[in-house]
């Protein structure tokens, strides 16, 4: 089974910001599926599913989004993947990196975390930084304003549909890991 888990912050103050860029991904790979995240135990709203196309008892997934605030995502995610018994190198999490420039999406197996609480949060609770993440770029912010700011501020005007571009982008890079596996997806996602 894979985990494949958004970073964000909960409720609607922070639904439609830069910072959030994770959950709007899960959200548009729960509504492509047409089914919905419910409360579960771990702490998470989570979505179970499994690819159509994959060989009979492959292919099995859990969506989920912490119901926590990012910067505390690591224990949210640690008991996800122990109540499904998933291992660190199974996982995937989605996140905004001011570092790349804006909608443009990179893969990372493993790694430091580029200063990024979310996953410093993560890498500490299971104790391994091994795991696969999709770097949605949200680029630096204009002028002097402050990179929390900036993450933090809502999307507005032409900003909102570029972003629904970059979200839906960012589902398909997840369906192809699903469907294709990592390594494939980061060839052909990187040779763009």
């Amino acid at each position: 089974m894979k985990a494949i888990v958004g970073l964000g912050n909960p409720g609607p103050k922070y639904a439609n910001t830069r910072h959030n860029v994770g959950h709007m991904v899960i959200d548009e790979l729960v509504s492509r599926s047409q089914g919905t995240l419910a409360a579960h135990r771990s702490r998470n709203y989570i979505m179970t599913g499994r690819l159509m196309t994959a060989p009979i008892g492959e292919g099995n997934f859990v969506l989920a989004v912490c119901d926590s605030y990012m910067n505390v995502s690591g224990g949210p995610v640690k008991g996800l993947l122990q109540y499904f018994k998933i291992e660190p190198h199974d996982l995937l999490v989605i996140h905004d990196d001011l570092d790349i420039p804006e909608h443009v999406l990179r893969l990372k197996d493993g790694g430091g975390e580029g200063g990024h609480n979310g996953l410093k949060s993560i890498s500490s609770a299971l104790g391994s930084k091994n795991y696969e993440r999709l770097r949605v770029g949200v680029g630096r912010p204009p002028g002097n304003q402050d990179a929390a700011d900036y993450v933090l501020s809502p999307i507005t005007g032409t900003a909102r549909t570029e972003y629904a571009v970059t979200v839906s982008k960012a589902a398909d890079v997840v369906e192809s890991i699903l469907s294709r596996g990592f390594v494939a997806t980061q060839a052909d996602l990187h040779s763009n």
